[in-house]
């Protein structure tokens, strides 16, 4: 079984930034379509980013694109998301996800929420 590991969550200001990092034990990381996606209390999950490391190509949620970025680094295994002018309705648990390649299934944001593999995810608050 994968693990992923989060890191990074914090409390920050409306128009804050924080870069989330996520670290994968797969060696087949590369191979894997990966995302994040955040999780209010009461509330269903949101997919937020998506991204096929061995492409580079990424997805984004309407409500977040333009403002984060998800990247990865291969060597590392690691997943990075940066998040640019947070706000309040930003504030969730954000889980780092994957699942494996399947082909004829697009990598995409809306898909991360369902994937097998998640870690324990890392908090962000942001405040007004």
């Amino acid at each position: 079984q994968v693990q992923l590991v989060e890191s990074g969550g914090d409390s920050v200001q409306a128009g804050g930034s924080l870069r989330l990092s996520c670290r994968v034990s797969d060696e087949a990381y590369s191979q894997r379509c990966m995302g994040w996606f955040r999780q209010v209390p009461g509330k269903g999950r949101e997919g937020v980013a998506s991204i096929y490391p061995m492409s580079g190509i990424s997805d984004y949620a309407a409500s977040v694109k333009g403002r984060f970025t998800i990247s990865q680094d291969s060597a590392k295994r690691t997943l990075y998301l940066q998040m640019d002018n947070l706000k309040p309705e930003d504030t969730a648990t954000y889980y780092c996800a994957a699942r494996g390649f399947r082909v004829g299934a697009p990598c995409r944001a809306t898909g991360v929420p369902d994937f097998g593999d998640r870690g324990q995810g890392t908090l962000v608050n942001v405040s007004a």
